[in-house]
């Protein structure tokens, strides 16, 4: 890619700082650079001020739209052409927050369906937090391709929060991940042909702990998105 050509990344990061690494690792490894020139430009902001996601939805808290919106502005600011959030629960209030900006902001959820539709298949598990599980965000884009989704139950979803909050979140590599393993199971027991890691904290646990179950990425596809994105517009261009 020609320098002239290159474009410019925005990541409204934050939601973790490390689902945010993972993002930009993957952006940068899926990129066919041969220098260090050819990588695309990546601008992030590590907002840690971004209110907790699921608590605005299940418990009122605070909403995290004005701070999702002041680093999407920002990043506008700093000559982004795209923008990407490391979060699929943030993606809840993406029609609150796409008004504010001049340039487009890339659907992980919705890419992630269009994928798995591209796949064939069916019959989806989600392993998300228990927000995004309760908004539906998922099951509307996966309802669109003509997939089923299906969800873990009340303590099987315990075990999923655990594994996102007091797992990777409080950055514990000790946690007893039995129930969450066993949850992981359930819904293939159940005919899920694949296990969507719907909270980007998830593939850290999956790379941490090394387990080798049928799994869809959404981080991975919405880096694959992007990169596909900055190189079709430099190609246009």
């Amino acid at each position: 890619m020609k320098q002239s050509e290159k474009k410019t990344v925005g990541i409204i990061g934050g939601m973790g700082p490390l689902a945010t690494c993972d993002l930009m690792e993957k952006i940068i490894r899926l990129t066919k650079a041969r220098t260090d020139q050819e990588n695309l430009h990546l601008v992030v902001d590590c907002n840690t001020d971004i209110p907790d996601r699921t608590a605005a939805i299940l418990e009122h808290g605070a909403s995290p739209v004005p701070q999702l919106v002041r680093s999407g502005i920002k990043l506008q600011g700093m000559g982004a052409d795209v923008l990407v959030m490391s979060c699929n629960t943030a993606h809840y209030f993406y029609d609150s927050i796409v008004p504010y900006f001049d340039i487009p902001l890339l659907h992980m959820i919705r890419e992630t369906a269009k994928h798995l539709k591209a796949q064939e298949i069916q019959k989806a598990g989600l392993l998300a937090t228990s927000g995004t599980l309760n908004c539906g965000v998922y099951r509307e884009a996966m309802k669109r391709e003509g997939i089923e989704l299906l969800t873990p139950d009340g303590e099987d979803q315990e075990a999923v929060m655990g594994m996102i909050y007091q797992g990777v979140k409080a950055g514990r590599t000790d946690l007893d991940t039995r129930r969450f393993e066993r949850a992981m199971e359930k819904l293939l027991e159940r005919g899920a042909e694949v296990l969507i890691l719907g909270c980007t904290e998830l593939p850290v646990a999956v790379s941490r702990y090394g387990w080798d179950y049928p799994v869809a990425d959404p981080t991975q596809i919405l880096a694959e998105s992007v990169v596909h994105y900055c190189v079709e517009i430099a190609e246009i261009l």
